[in-house]
């Protein structure tokens, strides 16, 4: 399980610093009355928190990530899917969402 600790640390540094970026970018489209929406995410994604920008959905993500570093091992292989399923979906929406950008 060290293994797949240091590399879901990695991954989520990585999906942090995406967030941030992806944040800003975000931040200027409000500035220039574009970008409306409600959250980032669908009320039926696999995210408990709704927010409008990146930051708070990798924040339940990394705090998932410590509950998991607490958790039996048998614990943590039962829980280990959801994250990734999560962290996926974060990587996925960052990079389609950088791309939209590139397209203006």
């Amino acid at each position: 399980m060290q293994a797949i600790h240091q590399q879901l640390q990695d991954t989520i540094q990585t999906l942090y610093r995406k967030a941030v970026d992806a944040d800003q970018a975000l931040d200027r489209l409000q500035q220039d009355q574009k970008g409306k929406f409600a959250a980032v995410f669908a009320a039926d994604s696999p995210f408990s928190t709704s927010a409008k920008r990146f930051g708070p959905y990798v924040e339940e993500i990394a705090h998932e990530w410590q509950l998991l570093k607490d958790m039996s091992d048998e614990d943590a292989k039962a829980a280990l899917p959801s994250l990734i399923k999560k962290i996926e979906l974060a990587l996925v929406t960052i990079a389609q969402f950088q791309q939209s950008l590139i397209k203006k």
